[in-house]
């Protein structure tokens, strides 16, 4: 039988251009995704991330916001991309041209 802690770490992950926040919180065992964004004051300190806009990863890997969270995990909140990367992409190769 497998031993579950009541509560353990995760690390909320934020980053603009010019900024890089990683906070470590601690949550109870069947705490979602949200449930540890609210937690961690990311919403507070960066008023520009809402829950209907960012999107949100756990190691790189998009996810719900009801997925339920295991030790370790680090969820990520990504910004919106501000230039979609196939025209950046067109460009750059037009001007090597």
């Amino acid at each position: 039988m497998t031993n579950h802690p009541e509560s353990f770490k995760v690390e909320i992950a934020y980053a603009l251009p010019d900024l890089q926040i990683l906070k470590q919180i601690t949550v109870d065992t069947g705490s979602t995704v949200e449930h540890a964004i609210m937690q961690s004051g990311i919403l507070d300190q960066f008023p520009d991330v809402t829950l209907t806009k960012n999107k949100i990863g756990i190691f790189g890997h998009f996810v719900p916001f009801n997925t339920i969270l295991k030790p370790n995990d680090r969820v990520e909140i990504y910004r919106s991309l501000i230039v979609d990367p196939k025209k950046i992409r067109a460009l750059r190769a037009k001007k090597s041209n």
